[in-house]
């Protein structure tokens, strides 16, 4: 079934807007600056380390063309006002490049509660739990591309790209994986066992998707036929964020129990402990390190690998 929002052209992957949502032109928003008695603006001093930014980060991507991590901001989750979602850039010591990145106005934009997020080729995607979308938007200048609404009821919330315009989306309350398809069509990828309460998705190095459970320690391989090929497990339950190295190497993130657990070839271990609603979390492939949104605590964890 195809559901939109908006008018789009070309494919889920590539959509752009065919018909402006407002008169105003999109504007994605600066790094962090200030202008000076002269009238110029003047971009933060490489002496000056600014850090914060979040409210409410759920989960976080990780741009290596411009080595900065994407932080997904929920807003106030359904409280007045509506429709504040947005989206900072991180450098990778946790200090701020860009406070509101995607949300700098909301001229052309509807974002409300981005949950889970991934960067798939030049797009970023959201689970926009808030209004039951997945968005999309272009890298490179954060304009909104393409808005397919999820049917049925529950919590979208875990989201991963193959690069070729197809998306999985995880929906918790329902132990439900969707898939979405280039050209906007929304379906059951799979339902029920193993799934439990499934929540982070990630795609393995050979085309494969990876979903965690909060409901128990699984750790599933389905292929793209649907079919479980694979099942590990962390050591606790509870798990938010998956992510997964070059070599094979997966690292998950325990949203209930506060720790990473490194699965290989060896079985799994736990990494790190302690660290309160780690949610779902991405790799930092220049700096090698994990990068945990905290929720609640409005900030995020760095782990150097």
């Amino acid at each position: 079934m195809n559901s939109f929002s908006l008018k789009l052209t070309t494919l889920f992957g590539v959509f752009v807007l065919t018909t402006p949502i407002t008169a105003q032109e999109f504007q994605a928003g600066l790094p962090i600056g200030a202008v000076n008695q002269a009238g110029e603006r003047m971009e933060l001093s490489s002496n000056v380390k600014v850090f914060g930014s979040f409210h409410f980060t759920e989960s976080c991507t990780f741009d290596p063309e411009r080595n900065l991590i994407l932080a997904m901001n929920r807003g106030n989750s359904g409280d007045t006002p509506d429709n504040d979602g947005y989206v900072s850039l991180i450098n990778p010591d946790g200090s701020v490049h860009t406070t509101k990145w995607i949300g700098a106005t909301r001229d052309g934009l509807e974002l409300h509660d981005p949950i889970g997020s991934a960067i798939a080729g030049d797009i970023l995607y959201t689970a926009d739990n808030g209004s039951r979308h997945v968005r999309s938007f272009d890298l490179s200048t954060g304009q909104p591309l393409a808005a397919v609404a999820i049917p049925g009821t529950g919590f979208i919330n875990g989201i991963a790209g193959d690069g070729n315009g197809t998306a999985y989306l995880s929906n918790t309350t329902t132990s439900t994986l969707y898939k979405i398809t280039s050209d906007g069509e929304v379906s059951v990828f799979a339902e029920g066992a193993p799934l439990n309460s499934p929540n982070g998705v990630a795609m393995d190095n050979d085309g494969n998707i990876v979903i965690v459970n909060i409901g128990d320690t699984a750790v599933i391989t389905y292929n793209t036929n649907g079919q479980v090929v694979k099942e590990e497990n962390a050591v606790e339950a509870g798990n938010d964020g998956v992510v997964i190295l070059p070599d094979g190497t997966k690292y998950v993130s325990s949203v209930r129990f506060g720790s990473v657990s490194k699965i290989d070839s060896n079985g799994a271990e736990i990494i790190a402990s302690g660290i309160p609603s780690a949610a779902s979390m991405c790799y930092d492939s220049i700096q090698n390190q994990l990068v945990i949104p905290m929720n609640p605590n409005y900030s995020l964890a760095f782990i150097r690998l």
